[in-house]
């Protein structure tokens, strides 16, 4: 048995956060000691469901404050280092940039190891210089620098020369986990309609202002056709705005967060990524284990590695826009042959990127054995 802590952001959605709670609860399972501490100022709470043997530690409760300033940055580092030494931890984990860089400096001199993880392709989101050279700085204190990819680990290869890498993907979970709030599809889209899927943070990286203009070029063409965008974030009003904009009402729906996406996924027939970058995009698995072939854009990390071209779904060139993007999707939605032959090849995700596997990639990485928990 090991005593672990593992730091992350928040808990409050995203892809990463997931992963975390994975993680976490298989580690507690299999009957490691896990502390969960989510370190972002606001605090936020958890949505993902934990092991109730997993222990979660707010750092902002444990500072006593959630102001964003230099004092509360330092006493967050402080605490974090005391942390480690008081749950006496055989490891840390951590995710996220901002956060693997205070894990790598709260640790510094207590000889606890740290593997630290990058969650998207780092090129793709911008980083301040002062946090460029702090990476590039404490990377190499870690054990090893978690990427999801294989050209991540040429990046980091290239940008951190002395630290140590190691390609791990995310698990396809299947079956899904229930959790609030359920939302029933019956509720949202018309009994006889056919579904274009897409689900994720409601945010520009996402590029869902784009999809809905590729939508408007097909809706006339498609008339039995809806899109349904899942999830929650700041362009919520943007989005709605065109989806008006584009004479859409009524055509495109966008719910929300919901806690019963394997319900969504079973409604739908065909599934959208148009995102301009992703880590390893966990909502496309899961979409492509529930039998729908996919149609996303080939940004430069993610659903290359997970669709295979023309077997369980397309890859659209970012350079092709939404132009591009429309005549994809006109592709398969006029062919039902085509999208139940690639829906019957999508589920091969499962094996693919069994949770199985991709846990014993993180457990032989951090020198853990099965304890017999659970």
């Amino acid at each position: 048995m090991k005593r672990l802590i593992f730091f992350v952001s928040s808990m409050q959605g995203g892809g990463a956060e997931r992963v975390a709670a994975l993680l976490c609860n298989h580690w507690a399972d299999q009957g490691h000691q896990i502390m969960l501490v989510p370190t972002f100022s606001g605090r936020g709470e958890c949505l993902y469901p934990l092991d109730e043997r997993v222990r979660l530690v707010y750092l902002a409760d444990r500072i006593g404050t959630t102001r964003k300033s230099p004092l509360s940055m330092l006493r967050r580092f402080l605490a974090m280092r005391a942390l480690v030494r008081e749950w006496g931890a055989d490891g840390v984990v951590s995710f996220l940039p901002h956060v693997n860089v205070a894990a790598l400096l709260a640790t510094r001199g207590l000889e606890v190891p740290v593997v630290v993880s990058e969650r998207t392709y780092p090129p793709a989101r911008s980083m301040s210089t002062v946090w460029f050279r702090l990476r590039r700085w404490t990377y190499p204190w870690a054990v090893a620098v978690v990427m999801q990819t294989r050209r991540g680990g040429d990046w980091l290869a290239a940008e951190c020369p002395r630290a140590r890498s190691a390609v791990i993907p995310n698990p396809c979970v299947y079956p899904l986990p229930v959790s609030e709030p359920q939302l029933s599809p019956a509720d949202w889209v018309t009994p006889g309609r056919r579904v274009l899927l897409a689900v994720g943070r409601l945010g520009e990286e996402k590029g869902f202002a784009g999809l809905i203009d590729a939508f408007a070029r097909l809706a006339a063409r498609f008339s039995d056709w809806d899109l349904v965008i899942l999830g929650e974030g700041g362009e919520r009003e943007a989005l709605k705005a065109r989806v008006e904009k584009r004479s859409l009402t009524g055509r495109v729906a966008l719910p929300g967060r919901v806690g019963n996406l394997a319900e969504w996924y079973q409604r739908a027939e065909l599934y959208v990524m148009s995102s301009r970058f992703e880590g390893f995009p966990n909502t496309l698995m899961e979409a492509m284990a529930h039998g729908l072939p996919a149609v996303s854009f080939d940004c430069e990390t993610g659903p290359g590695d997970i669709i295979r071209e023309g077997i369980d779904g397309n890859l659209v060139s970012v350079a092709d826009g939404e132009g591009g993007l429309a005549r994809a999707l006109a592709a398969m939605m006029q062919d039902d042959e085509v999208r139940q032959r690639m829906g019957r090849a999508a589920v091969a995700v499962r094996g693919r990127f069994s949770p199985e596997h991709v846990m014993a990639e993180w457990n032989d990485l951090l020198g853990l054995a099965e304890t017999g928990g659970g």
